[in-house]
């Protein structure tokens, strides 16, 4: 997968910004709980203004680090960064939109990341046998993370997932 980082950095760095920048305002415009005699440090918006200015804070190192680098060369890189955009846009909406709601949360998700990390997880060697343990690579690691997102959401975050 090639692309000109320094462009996609600064692109990415001003829509996480963006997002990082609203998630603190929402946080900081949410309803506060003081008329129920609940602290004030247990604010309902306290974690997204939290977790707001942190990705305001990455978007803004990964700016700086974009300003550092040097552009890439020009090349045929376009049309490929495209291309792969596109499909983790459509692993992404199949994930979303099919395998959520049909399967149970853990066979989507560790489907998903297989998928990802089988598309996505770096060129193997030539022949069957590395094609064969690239995938199977893939997969132990789509279970792996599959079973402690789930465990992380149901005893770390107390929720239920389908």
């Amino acid at each position: 997968m090639q692309l000109e980082s320094a462009r996609a950095d600064r692109v990415a760095a001003i829509v996480l910004f963006a997002i990082g920048m609203a998630s603190l305002y929402g946080g900081w415009a949410m309803d506060r709980l003081e008329v129920r005699r609940i602290h004030p440090a247990s604010i309902p918006g306290l974690v997204p203004m939290i977790l707001g200015l942190l990705l305001a804070v990455c978007a803004a190192l990964l700016w700086l680090s974009a300003r550092r680098e040097r552009p890439a060369a020009e090349g045929g890189a376009g049309m490929e960064s495209w291309r792969d955009a596109g499909v983790a846009l459509g692993l992404c909406l199949v994930y979303a939109l099919v395998l959520v709601g049909n399967l149970s949360f853990f066979w989507a998700t560790a489907i998903f990341v297989a998928s990802f990390v089988a598309v996505f997880g770096g060129e193997g060697g030539p022949g069957g046998k590395a094609l064969l343990l690239r995938l199977a690579a893939a997969s132990g690691f789509g279970l792996a993370s599959s079973g402690l997102i789930a465990v992380l959401f149901r005893y770390a975050f107390l929720v239920r997932l389908p």
